[in-house]
């Protein structure tokens, strides 16, 4: 197929991108680069632009006969979106129905969709199935609810076929430390211990220890970025006009933070210094996935399911790439 894959150089796009070549399909990524790395994809693919340029939006896909839509272009901090929601509802809702719209202008009828565990908020129950009521408790998972239920309505109006994509904890990078996960700022437990195993943090803060969990921290559902673009090119297969697939995508195991950081500390063989914080608000004791459906709808399994194994490929990313993207000859 021709897929444009917006948001294409950030973190889980940019792993799709590989992924998508390596299948023989024909890629273009449409990233105005505000978070993404234009050193994580080939330069030849890249055409930086805005999700709000609909009339440009047209034309590429037009020009380059376009047959389907990756979209990962959206703005993802959940603190971010508390102090500023209006970023978020511009860029998330706003940005995504004017692809929308290009998309049935230029009559390209199928996308698969980055959305997110956030949509179900504090689920009173876990392991989390898609049927777990969907009640966003921040800006963030409220946005990608919107898009949801957008999916919905132009599936039934205009024959979209969809994949709304639901992520627990994306983690872990390329193996080959090709690419990997960059943000500013980081906010992810796995990148913060192993910055902190670099010496490029003062330490680890662990916020919250009094969770009713095994050892007091949350628990989290980490599934690795080339997992998550597998799925992802699983899902293109399996669109059909008017269509909607709503799937979770996690490995259905928990792991602490303290799991985390002592992993962090076996794979590097360093120490990281830990302190503790006051829990975040919103934060809920435990988020894991039942992937049963994405298993029986995909034939997805995730292969990393170990937390050393996620780390490892984390750690060689980081200690080869200490200063993240900024620092890469490629």
């Amino acid at each position: 197929m021709n897929v444009l894959v917006t948001g294409g150089a950030g973190y889980v796009g940019s792993h799709a991108v590989a992924q998508l070549l390596a299948a023989g399909h024909d890629v273009r990524v449409w990233d105005n680069l505000s978070r993404g790395h234009a050193a994580s994809i080939p330069a030849e693919l890249l055409i930086r632009g805005s999700l709000s340029e609909r009339e440009r939006l047209t034309s590429v896909l037009r020009e380059h006969r376009i047959d389907a839509v990756m979209h990962f272009a959206a703005y993802a901090l959940v603190a971010e979106s508390v102090a500023n929601p209006s970023l978020y509802y511009e860029n998330n809702v706003l940005g995504t129905l004017s692809l929308l719209d290009a998309m049935h202008d230029a009559d390209v009828g199928r996308i698969v969709f980055s959305s997110t565990c956030a949509t179900y908020g504090i689920p009173e129950k876990v392991p989390i199935s898609e049927d777990t009521p969907q009640a966003p408790v921040n800006p963030y998972g409220y946005t990608k609810l919107v898009i949801e239920r957008a999916l919905a309505d132009y599936a039934h109006a205009y024959g979209l076929g969809y994949a709304a994509l639901r992520y627990f904890n994306a983690c872990g990078a390329d193996p080959e430390a090709r690419r990997g996960e960059d943000h500013e700022p980081e906010t992810h437990a796995i990148p913060l211990a192993l910055l902190a195993a670099l010496g490029k943090r003062d330490g680890f803060t662990i916020l919250g220890t009094d969770y009713p969990t095994p050892d007091g921290t949350c628990v989290r559902d980490y599934v690795h970025v080339d997992d998550l673009a597998d799925a992802h090119l699983r899902a293109l297969d399996r669109l059909r006009p008017g269509e909607g697939l709503r799937l979770n995508l996690g490995t259905g195991r928990g792991f602490s933070v303290r799991e985390v950081v002592d992993s962090a500390q076996r794979v590097s063989g360093r120490d990281i210094p830990v302190t503790t914080g006051d829990r975040r608000p919103g934060d809920p004791p435990e988020l894991v996935a039942d992937p049963t459906r994405a298993q029986q709808v995909l034939g997805w399994k995730p292969r990393y399911t170990e937390i050393d194994a996620i780390m490892e490929t984390a750690w060689h990313w980081h200690e080869t790439h200490p200063d993240g993207y900024a620092g890469s000859a490629s």
